[in-house]
């Protein structure tokens, strides 16, 4: 069996299975009981398990987690076949005529010679899209998904509209911004009163945003920059929890002064190249 025959194989016993599975009679309840929406947040949370699997560098865990994505993408799919809207097969023809479309260098006679050449001629041709498919007028931050994590989308939204002229000139200006907004956060971060909660977010929540734009501009990937964060956290802290444990020192107890002690013996561990500290 080539590899065509043995891929039409498995897709095709994998959209048996849904259909089996979403089968009004005999199919399972809870399989049954799911609509888009319900299934959208499992079909987020596979992404990111894809992602992770591969910061981690396990092909196996990688290839387990594509398996429960493309379960989600044959998920909707059924789902969209069961109201008539669209299946697996015009789903895949969808992302085949748009691929085609983008790449004229490929699939057509157009020249592309150089990687940043194609970015150009993806993003333009999107905003053909874009504006092509737009009702009631047009906008440069059309299709910028509501669901990504509000980070990433912080930086999708700044990078849309620096492509009008609407951005800062160099990463130095996002910096003098980050000092404002952290001007105006010290304002109101000394007063706790319910009054002021809304305004603090607010303030907060716009330092974020410069932050994300902060890291675009130092083409950095923010999403991706506090996920490196969050695992080295996490790592530390739990290297910090087995210092404690093998001291005999009860967390709940420990100083200020003790935990930046701990905190630093590991990161010293992890710059000397110490596996661990006893």
């Amino acid at each position: 069996m080539n590899d065509d025959m043995k891929t039409q194989q498995s897709l095709s016993r994998l959209l048996e299975i849904m259909r089996r599975l979403r089968d009004p009679v005999n199919g399972c309840p809870w399989d049954r009981q799911q609509d888009f929406a319900s299934i959208a947040p499992y079909t987020i949370e596979e992404s990111y398990e894809v992602a992770e699997a591969i910061a981690r560098g396990e092909p196996r865990s990688l290839e387990a987690e594509l398996g429960d994505l493309l379960f989600q993408v044959v998920f909707h799919a059924q789902m969209g076949a069961e109201r008539q809207w669209f299946d697996f097969a015009s789903v895949a023809d969808s992302i085949s005529n748009k691929l085609t479309e983008r790449h004229p260098h490929v699939f057509a006679d157009a020249r592309i010679d150089s990687a940043a050449e194609q970015n150009r001629a993806w993003e333009e041709h999107k905003a053909r899209e874009r504006a092509a498919s737009a009702e009631g007028g047009s906008s440069e931050l059309a299709d910028v998904p509501l669901a990504l994590p509000a980070l990433a989308r912080a930086a999708k939204l700044g990078k849309r509209a620096g492509r009008v002229g609407f951005d800062w000139p160099d990463a130095q200006g996002v910096r003098s911004k980050m000092d404002e907004e952290l001007r105006e956060i010290d304002e109101v971060a000394g007063d706790a009163s319910e009054a002021l909660a809304a305004r603090r977010a607010e303030e907060l929540g716009d330092l974020l945003f410069a932050a994300a734009n902060w890291a675009r501009h130092l083409s950095v990937d923010p999403e991706e920059a506090l996920r490196l964060a969050n695992a080295k956290f996490e790592r530390r802290f739990r290297a910090m929890e087995r210092l404690a444990a093998g001291r005999q020192l009860v967390l709940k107890k420990l100083t200020p002064a003790a935990w930046d002690e701990l905190w630093n013996e590991v990161k010293t561990a992890e710059k000397t190249g110490l596996k661990d500290v006893q």
